[in-house]
C-alpha cells in the first residue's frame, strides 16, 4: 500500500465523533510513524494557515512541493488538510502529541518543524501569526533557538544569513567550517532522512534542504577567501 492508501485507511477508522487527533494516538509504531509524519505536516499547516487568517494557493501547493502527492490521491491529503481546520482545538495538542510520539528522536522533529516553516515561507510574506505558531512548535519540540534559527534562515529571505545557516558565528575558520559543513551534509542528506523514519514521499524537503546548505557554505567560503 502507498503511504496516501494507508493515510486513507487511518481516516477511515476514525468514528465520526472523533477528532483527527486520535489519528495519533494509533500511530505510534514503525511504519506507522511515517504516515503519523506526513499527516502532522499536513494537520499543523493546516493550524498555522489559520494563523495568518487566510489559506492562500501558494500554502497548499507547498504541501506538493514538499510531498509527491498522486492526483488520485490528492483527495485524502485534503481530507487530513480539512479536517484539521475545522477542527476546534488547538494547534499545542497536536504538537504535544507529536512530540511524544518522536520523543528521543529529535531529528525527526526538526524535519517536521523545517517543513512548517517552508510552507509559512512559500507565499513571499511572514505573518506574525505564523512566526508565533513556529515559535511555539519549536519550543514543544524542545528545538534550540540556534537550529530554529538555521531552519528559518535557510527558508525566510528575511533572515538569509548563511553563517546562521550552518550554525556557526560569523569569522568562523576556513577549516572548522569545513569540518562542520561536512557534519551538516551527513546529518541533513536524504538518505539519513529517509533512514530516520520520515517517508520517502518527502524526499524533496531533503533535497532542497542540502541545497540550501552547500549554497551557504558556498557563500562563507567565498567570503573567507577559503
Amino acid at each position: 500500500m502507498s503511504i496516501w492508501s494507508r493515510i486513507r485507511a487511518a481516516l477511515g477508522a476514525l468514528a465520526t465523533s472523533e477528532p483527527l487527533s486520535a489519528v495519533f494516538d494509533r500511530l505510534r509504531t514503525p511504519p506507522e510513524r511515517s504516515i503519523a509524519f506526513t499527516i502532522a505536516v499536513i494537520a499543523l499547516g493546516a493550524k498555522m494557515a489559520k494563523a495568518d487568517g487566510r489559506v492562500t494557493r501558494d500554502e497548499i501547493a507547498a504541501f506538493r512541493r514538499i510531498f509527491h502527492i498522486p492526483p488520485a490521491e490528492e483527495a485524502n491529503a485534503a481530507r487530513v488538510y480539512n479536517l484539521a481546520r475545522t477542527e476546534v482545538a488547538g494547534f499545542e495538542g497536536y504538537a504535544r502529541q507529536v512530540a511524544r510520539m518522536f520523543q528521543g528522536r529529535p531529528r525527526v522533529l526538526a524535519d517536521l518543524l523545517e517543513g512548517l516553516v517552508f510552507i509559512a515561507a512559500v507565499d513571499g510574506t511572514y505573518h506574525p501569526g505564523e512566526a508565533g505558531f513556529l515559535a511555539e512548535v519549536a519550543r514543544i519540540f524542545g528545538i534550540g533557538e540556534v537550529e530554529f534559527r538555521a531552519i528559518r534562515a535557510r527558508h525566510l529571505p528575511g533572515e538569509h544569513d548563511p553563517w546562521a545557516i550552518l550554525e556557526l558565528p560569523p569569522g568562523t575558520r576556513p577549516e572548522i567550517v569545513r569540518q562542520h559543513y561536512r557534519t551538516l551534509v551527513r546529518r541533513l542528506h536524504p538518505d539519513q532522512m529517509i533512514s530516520r523514519g520520515v517517508p520517502e514521499e518527502a524526499r524533496r524537503l531533503a533535497e532542497q534542504r542540502l541545497a540550501l546548505v552547500t549554497a551557504a557554505y558556498r557563500e562563507v567560503m567565498q567570503e573567507a577567501g577559503g
